[in-house]
This record gives structure tokens, sequence and C-alpha cells, in this order.
């Protein structure tokens, strides 16, 4: 089970990155913009999950040498931890770690976020103590909730425009480095606000039959069949995909009585929901 959540947290780094440089600017910043070419046609479905980000640097180029002597694009990769609601990545909200400008990066992320559709909101925002600013953008009338090329580039371009203006003055540091993203698939689902967003998607859900410490964890691909909030109760039902089916009877749908199985989950007993990825 700790495997295939680990799997969520390496995808955005394993989906095949090209790396496409721009020509450097008069404020030394310099953009990489990495897009997902490793899917074929027949995958393009799972494509619509995938996450795209854009890395801007300021005053350091990419190329830098690792303590080992390799030659590394010059860029901290963020800690392959399990996720978790509000960790400021995969969890969405916001994780400052402490650092001293955080704030005032996030306020000017807020700030330029005004400038774009009302759609378009700020999914999770990160600063580490290195100088990295992580930014996941949402867009909540997409399918997948992922804004297009041009919205994050655009994104991009503004806000490190704004964190060089600002840095010029002094109240941030003036070599901060930026990845705008997409949340992508691997993102966190809250229940309920965010599930029922998706209601017409299938979803992994991990969850325990009981708050008792020893409860096996258990997870299952299911669809979203109706939520009581009354009664702060989730209703899933089976979702008809290649792992619920039998593999004795290829080719055929779900059976009656998978198709009429309910699961009735009171919301403090879900573990972790993500959107499920028939194609991995």
């Amino acid at each position: 089970m700790a495997m295939a959540r680990r799997m969520i947290t390496r995808m955005r780094n394993t989906v095949g990155a090209v790396l496409l440089p721009h020509a450097p600017s008069t404020t030394h910043s310099h953009s990489f913009h990495f897009y997902n070419h490793s899917l074929s046609p027949s995958k393009s479905h799972f494509f619509s999950y995938s996450s795209t980000f854009l890395r801007s640097f300021s005053h350091h180029l990419p190329g830098e040498k690792s303590d080992e002597g390799a030659t590394t694009d010059g860029w901290e990769e963020e800690d392959e931890t399990e996720p978790k609601i509000g960790d400021g990545g995969d969890g969405g909200g916001v994780a400052l770690q402490n650092v001293p400008w955080g704030q005032r990066a996030l306020s000017i992320a807020e700030e330029v976020l005004t400038q774009f559709s009302e759609d378009i909101k700020l999914f999770a925002f990160k600063t580490t103590p290195r100088g990295y600013v992580y930014v996941r953008l949402d867009k909540l009338t997409g399918e997948y909730g992922c804004p297009s090329v041009e919205e994050l580039e655009c994104y991009n371009k503004e806000y490190k425009k704004r964190l060089d203006e600002v840095g010029a003055l002094g109240e941030i540091p003036d070599d901060l480095a930026l990845e705008v993203s997409s949340p992508g698939a691997e993102r966190l689902l809250k229940v309920p606000d965010d599930i029922s967003r998706f209601k017409e998607m299938p979803m992994r859900v991990y969850y325990t039959e009981n708050m008792e410490s020893n409860c096996p964890e258990r997870d299952g691909v299911f669809l979203l069949d109706s939520i009581e909030k009354d009664s702060e109760i989730c209703v899933w039902k089976m979702a008809n995909v290649k792992e619920n089916r039998d593999p004795l009877r290829k080719g055929r749908p779900l059976s009656r009585k998978q198709k009429d199985w309910r699961l009735k989950l009171p919301f403090n007993l879900h573990r972790m929901v993500t959107l499920y990825l028939e194609y991995l």
C-alpha cells in the first residue's frame, strides 16, 4: 500500500519531460518549460491528467555540478514524501516552512492571480529555505482541473516578473527559483468537497472500516454514488475498470452483483482519495 502511494508522489518526475530553454532576459531570469512527450497517441486520455510545469531561475544558470560531479539542471526537486492534505504539494494548501519571505511571496502569487479568469485558483503553494517557490494552479472548469500550457506560461511570466521587481526592492530574496504547474492526477482529493467535483470519474479510495489503530487499510477503484451530508457518509459504487473486472470474463462488463454493490463510508474513515489512472 505504501509503495502504491509513493508511486503517486513520483509521477511528476517520471512522465518524460523535455527541457526547452528560453532566451535570457535583461533581468537574468531563465525559464525552462517541461512538456510530456513520452505518451503514445493511444494514451492521450492519460495526458489530460499529467502535470505540465514551468521553471524559472534568477541569477544562476542550470547546469550546476552535483556533489558526485554529475551535471544537473540546477533544480532542487521536492522531497518524495507521502502526500497529505495541506502539504503545499499534491495535498494542496499552503506550506511556507517558516521561510521569512514566504508570506510576501504568497501575497504576490495571489495578487497576480487576480489578473486571470475566476475559474483559475491556487491549488498549492510552497516555499523552501533554499529559495524555491512551488505554485500549482487549479482550473475549476477543466475536466481534470488542469490549466492550459498557455495559461501556466502566462502566470509563470507575470509572477516571476513581480518576484523580480519586489526582490529588487529588498523585500524578498532577488534570486528565487520558481516552478508553476498544474496539480495533475496525483492531487489528493478532499472529502467531501473535491470528490463531488470529480464524481463522473473513477477514483482510488484508501480507507479503513473503523477507527481502531490495528484496522488494516483497504483500497479500491470506485465511482461516487452519493454524499449523505447530514450523516457525513459517502456512498461508493464499483467503477467499471479493468482492475474490477473478472480476468476470466475477458471483455465482459461488471457482474450484476458488482453493479449493485455499495460501500457506505463515513468521511473520517477515508485515508486518501486520488483520481484513478487506468493507463499506469
